[in-house]
């Protein structure tokens, strides 16, 4: 039996093995096209941090390559214990795809507002009366999770996808994007041409508060052009305190939540030219590429989440199988968690944005 020196050892060692997985992940998104198509899979598995994403898809293309799954994209994936509440079972000899999970404690304090006033509670420790308790991520462990072409049994339900002509939008998608815009305290507008709004095809004013979307052109294109608009409002305005302040990175960010969100609706996104985030990555002070093209692919995978997690429209699945509800995933054991979680006690410093106002 392994000593937990040795238990600990073996864990660091998978850890490390998974983030040079990941940093060669990162780094290999050398183009435009390279980023494009992995938000287009992010899109696919939206239920996942971006990182966890990029290790799925880079271990299931091994798998694929290896002969031991039949397709080159996964389709659903979950631990082990969620494909057998589902009725489906890992098969024999088929390997886990290895992903990040975070590791949780529990902390307590008298003066919440205060954060060196916080103190981690021990394993079966109360907090005592009066003290305010939240979790926070205190570090990650190395998870497992299967596709479904690597299971058998119970069939999988086939969910609907949304089939779309070109040009067109889903019903109700430029309402549900417009009804977020105004939420945020923005007025939202059609304009005859692009010449009322210098040239371009939607405009942010964050001074004015107002969205503007030029309307002679087909509605796919304007109805991605409001998420892009939607995704300045969110994102970039200058109180703002996740925004890096940087023109080149917000108009990435800005395009790959309209992608992810189109994508998410079975919309073409064959039209997408996204600029490179890290062309952009190595001009950020303070920061490496890999960790400035980390932080944007989960800044845009989240915004893009929380903007379908509003609206009624018909989308494609987020990587979870169909079927698995919150009881099931709850049923995990600890160290098949799947998502890394927001530190409630950190604060990220405050850095301005330049411009008051945003274009596409």
């Amino acid at each position: 039996m392994a000593t937990s020196e040795e238990a600990r050892a073996a864990r660091d060692s998978k850890l490390d093995a998974l983030h040079e997985q990941l940093t060669g992940a990162v780094e290999s998104l050398v183009s435009g096209e390279d980023w494009k198509q992995a938000l287009e899979f992010a899109a696919r598995f939206r239920a996942r941090s971006f990182n966890n994403t990029l290790l799925i898809f880079v271990q299931h293309q091994a798998a694929f390559e290896a002969g031991r799954v039949p397709e080159p994209v996964p389709t659903y994936v979950a631990g082990f214990k969620q494909w057998q509440a589902l009725g489906r079972q890992v098969e024999k000899g088929q390997s886990g795809y290895m992903i990040l999970a975070p590791v949780t404690g529990r902390f307590a304090s008298f003066t919440p507002k205060v954060a060196e006033s916080w103190r981690r509670l021990g394993r079966f420790e109360k907090p005592k009366p009066g003290e305010a308790v939240r979790s926070r991520m205190v570090g990650v462990r190395p998870a497992y999770v299967w596709d479904a072409s690597q299971t058998a049994g119970d069939p999988i339900p086939t969910t609907p996808s949304p089939r779309l002509l070109a040009g067109e939008a889903p019903d109700g998608l430029w309402e549900g994007i417009a009804a977020q815009v105004e939420a945020a305290g923005f007025t939202v507008s059609r304009v005859p041409h692009e010449g009322m709004i210098h040239g371009a095809n939607g405009l942010t004013d964050f001074s004015a508060r107002t969205v503007a979307v030029r309307e002679n052109m087909p509605d796919a294109a304007q109805v991605k052009t409001l998420v892009h608009e939607l995704a300045h409002v969110l994102l970039h305005g200058p109180d703002n305190a996740d925004a890096t302040g940087h023109r080149g990175i917000g108009e990435v960010e800005a395009d790959s939540v309209a992608l992810m969100v189109a994508a998410a609706h079975g919309m073409d996104t064959s039209d997408y030219t996204v600029p490179y985030v890290s062309g952009w990555a190595a001009t950020v002070p303070e920061k490496s590429p890999v960790e400035v093209v980390q932080a944007t692919g989960e800044r845009v995978r989240k915004s893009a989440a929380a903007i379908l997690d509003q609206l009624p429209t018909p989308q494609i699945g987020n990587g979870d199988p169909p079927g698995l509800t919150r009881d099931t995933a709850a049923k995990e054991p600890p160290e098949t968690a799947v998502e890394t979680a927001a530190d409630p006690l950190s604060e990220e410093p405050r850095r301005p944005v330049a411009s008051s106002v945003r274009s596409l």
